[in-house]
């Protein structure tokens, strides 16, 4: 079992000022990771233009990335507890911005793909950053984590938007793909020499197996599901990747319990309080990445040749996601103080309610473009609720010496509920197809009632996080400390969906 360094290597007491200081740098950080985050989903047309790939193989620009942070991310999280936050930050943004150069200057798509995999740490950021923000002083670390998460969400919208107007000025998607990559790589002296280490120490060895036996079976069994609509869920295929990687995760769980230096306790994840909280965090990411994508579909649906959609250009709905990205962005700086006042139950029941009432006006209100953009800031504020206090109650409980890797596990289970929404998702919308058109100009595609099914399914999980919350048992702190708010991944921020040639955002 692992251990907290003994008290006299604790952190001593530090100045406001310091902290602040130190802050100030890891907010740059999270201003690149943002911004990398929200510019690739922008340029997708246009890489596949380059490339000359279709826009099913374009899935995997984003779909190798999410699956690689599940092997990268528990291990950068658990090898900072062991050796050190700031020499796994400096090591992850390196990779990071290796990983930007390759992207930038790839003389091929699968180049260019495994330039993103190398990208996955950038997904370890925060789990890092939030141990040496507590590591320097625990109390006041709530304000500080919540500026970082408010340098993530607007970094993530002004890449959405930067990477778009760019592309639209120059149409040089080298010249556009070279921002992050320059940026990531100015992160890196940032880490090495303006971030202090933290002090705080995992002990015993690193559990290679354990995280082996994790990163392999989360592949096996999320490719499996991702894979599903291609290969189709009837292929044995199919169900013998996926039930691999289950039986793999299985293992793990009994590995874990034996081996004297587990990746993770699992007696933390339940009896610890982590893993509820867990569970709620793979339910709101399911909601929030199975609703982005049927939500912009349909707004660009023409409603002259479809019946139904908005018809809007790329560029109004790069406008709104914008809007929406910053009322997410509002609300969770707002989420430290409403978990403050009325505790992070409530506040976790104020989030869910609010998903739940922004997918049924979607419902009710679908063929008016305003009520639909009324819809998605009232679901940015829910999301932004619960991207500020979730990952709160997680950090919270977890011990001070695994502060990184139970940052690590809420993070994977919102990029392996992405992966199961993903693909049930797009299961719930190809049974609702209907015909357009006919003889040779017929076309095939997803009826009305598919859309509205989605979205009165992802009402029903944003009730179901309402209902799991009430179950969260408050921890009582001190009065003058501070709700700690951390996120791992600007997922949450909504992106412009692909920005063809002459559009602007």
């Amino acid at each position: 079992m692992s251990h907290a360094s003994p008290p006299g290597t604790a952190a001593s007491p530090v100045t406001k000022a310091a902290i602040g200081g130190v802050v100030g740098f890891l907010v740059v950080m999270e201003l690149g990771s943002g911004m990398l985050q929200g510019w690739y989903p922008v340029l997708l047309t246009a890489i596949g233009g380059e490339f000359g790939v279709s826009a099913a193989a374009l899935n995997w620009v984003s779909a190798g990335y999410m699956l690689a942070t599940i092997v990268f991310v528990p291990v950068i999280a658990k090898l900072g507890d062991r050796y050190g936050h700031k020499k796994l930050l400096a090591v992850s943004a390196a990779l990071v911005a290796l990983g930007s150069i390759v992207v930038a200057i790839a003389p091929n798509f699968a180049v260019l793909l495994l330039g993103r995999a190398l990208q996955a740490p950038l997904a370890a950021f925060l789990p890092l950053e939030f141990a040496i923000v507590r590591d320097r002083d625990e109390k006041s670390s709530g304000r500080s984590i919540g500026k970082l998460v408010g340098a993530l969400t607007f970094g993530a919208a002004i890449g959405a938007l930067g990477a778009g107007l760019l592309f639209n000025a120059t149409a040089n998607l080298r010249l556009v793909l070279w921002v992050p990559a320059i940026f990531l790589a100015l992160c890196v002296p940032v880490v090495l020499f303006l971030v202090p280490e933290s002090k705080a120490r995992a002990t015993g060895r690193i559990d290679w197996i354990g995280a082996s036996l994790l990163g392999i079976g989360m592949l096996l069994a999320l490719g499996g599901i991702g894979n599903a609509a291609t290969l189709g869920w009837t292929n044995p295929v199919t169900w013998i990747v996926i039930v691999a990687g289950i039986a793999l995760l299985a293992l793990w769980v009994v590995v874990e319990r034996r081996v004297a230096h587990p990746l993770i306790e699992i007696s933390v994840l339940t009896k610890g309080g982590i893993g509820l909280p867990i569970v709620i965090a793979f339910l709101f990411g399911a909601q929030l990445f199975g609703s982005q994508t049927a939500t912009t579909v349909y707004m660009l649906t023409d409603p002259a040749k479809a019946g139904f959609g908005l018809g809007v250009s790329p560029g109004t709905v790069g406008i709104l996601s914008v809007i929406t990205a910053l009322a997410a962005f509002v609300a969770a700086t707002l989420g430290d103080r409403l978990a403050t006042r009325v505790g992070s139950k409530l506040a976790l029941v104020a989030g869910g309610l609010l998903l739940v009432v922004s997918y049924l006006i979607l419902v009710v209100g679908a063929h008016s473009l305003a009520v639909v953009a009324v819809g998605m800031v009232v679901g940015g504020q829910g999301n932004g609720i619960l991207i500020a206090v979730l990952p709160a109650i997680v950090v919270k409980r977890a011990p001070a010496d695994s502060v990184g890797i139970a940052s690590a596990l809420y993070n994977t289970s919102r990029t392996a509920a992405g992966a199961v929404a993903g693909a049930l998702f797009a299961l719930v919308m190809g049974s609702f197809l209907v015909t357009l058109g006919s003889g040779p100009t017929a076309v095939t595609t997803t009826a009305f009632a598919g859309y509205v099914a989605v979205w009165l399914i992802c009402a029903a999980i944003g009730a179901a996080v309402v209902v799991l919350s009430l179950f969260i048992r408050e921890k009582r702190v001190a009065a003058d400390a501070d709700t700690v708010t951390v996120v791992t991944d600007a997922a949450a921020i909504p992106t412009t969906p692909p920005i063809a040639a002459g559009e602007t955002a």
